[in-house]
């Protein structure tokens, strides 16, 4: 699991309107600095092979989209403005995501493969006392994990009260653009958007599935790759059974074919390739474009919720990018990675 600074969590718990703002602006740093290593590893993946790993990672890229967007609805509704639009924003891969403590876990833009699944992605989403059900893998608890951060800054706005939310709604994303979204207008609603973020990143203490949604939170599709079956209902179970006896990684197969990698770079970045060349020109036109897509998402986030639009349109750009990019068919058969670095002008 991932270990959070303290500094990142000073001032909540009680009415301090300043720090709830400062951890919400962290909070949105965090969810999005996980989405680059997901898709990553989702671009590094063959069309037609290791669909349903594919298609786990890319329900969970979906989702901390919705997570992001769900902090900025309560960071907005309690009169901030988040940021999307400046490097820092950004983070160094590799490396700590933000927030997290430099000897903690380190994450970066590499290839699919179980052991990345299994030692990096599942640690991300790790909840403080993950369920172990049968055909699993034991792993060591830490301390501190992204869902007591988001328990600290609910408690914070519980203290805080309806009358610390300006009239509303303001500047929010609701469902009808993005599915599961919360328009956020005081306690009532900001407490369910962190619920949903939380339960849908590391489940409950007492089940595997998110409250919001049909799926299982993020810790336990991550851990359907690594085990290799779909986690079902265990039909041995009866109805006094614990928590982590009531479910079993038994059912439909989640194959890994490892020849279903493209052979992509680790950790790449634009000083990397070769000045001038293909790879060098392509990675700094996808970087530029993954730029423009965060400076709209931006401005969607900040009263233009008709510009989300525009900005899924440069994610379904960035993607094709990325799929040429790795197959190598636009930098002459060598498979190029991009680097998601801050690139505000293409040249």
């Amino acid at each position: 699991m991932i270990l959070l600074r303290r500094e990142l969590a000073a001032g909540l718990g009680g009415p301090d309107r300043d720090a709830v703002l400062a951890a919400l602006q962290s909070a949105i740093e965090l969810e999005h600095s996980t989405i680059p290593p997901y898709l990553y590893a989702l671009y590094s993946l063959t069309p037609g092979t290791n669909k349903a790993i594919a298609e786990i990672i890319e329900s969970v890229v979906i989702e901390e989209m919705l997570h992001l967007t769900l902090a900025a609805n309560v960071l907005n509704a309690l009169g901030g403005s988040p940021a999307l639009d400046r490097p820092e924003v950004i983070p160094r891969y590799p490396g700590p995501l933000p927030g997290s403590v430099e000897s903690g876990l380190v994450v970066g833009l590499v290839p699919c493969s179980l052991e990345l699944v299994g030692e990096v992605f599942m640690r991300i989403e790790e909840p403080e006392d993950p369920l172990r059900f049968p055909g699993g893998r034991a792993e060591d608890a830490e301390t501190i994990t992204i869902g007591e951060f988001y328990t600290r800054i609910k408690q914070s706005i519980v203290a805080l009260g309806d009358g610390a939310f300006v009239p509303g709604p303001r500047n929010q994303i609701g469902p009808e653009r993005m599915n599961h979204a919360v328009v956020v207008t005081g306690v009532a609603s900001a407490s369910r958007a962190i619920d949903t973020i939380v339960e849908q990143g590391e489940g409950t203490a007492a089940s595997p599935g998110e409250v919001v949604g049909s799926d299982y939170a993020h810790y336990y599709r991550f851990a359907e790759i690594v085990h290799g079956h779909r986690l079902i209902p265990n039909p041995d179970a009866g109805p006094g059974a614990p928590p982590d006896q009531r479910y079993i990684y038994a059912g439909d197969p989640v194959t890994f074919d490892p020849a279903g990698v493209r052979a992509v770079p680790i950790n790449p970045t634009l000083a990397g390739y070769p000045a001038g060349s293909l790879a060098f020109l392509t990675c700094r036109t996808f970087n530029y474009a993954y730029t423009n897509m965060l400076k709209v998402l931006h401005t969607t986030l900040n009263g233009a919720p008709d510009r989300l639009t525009d900005a899924i349109g440069l994610m379904m750009s960035l993607k094709q990018q990325a799929k040429d990019m790795a197959t190598g068919t636009i930098t002459g058969g060598v498979p190029v990675g991009p680097s998601f670095e801050y690139q505000p002008v293409n040249g």
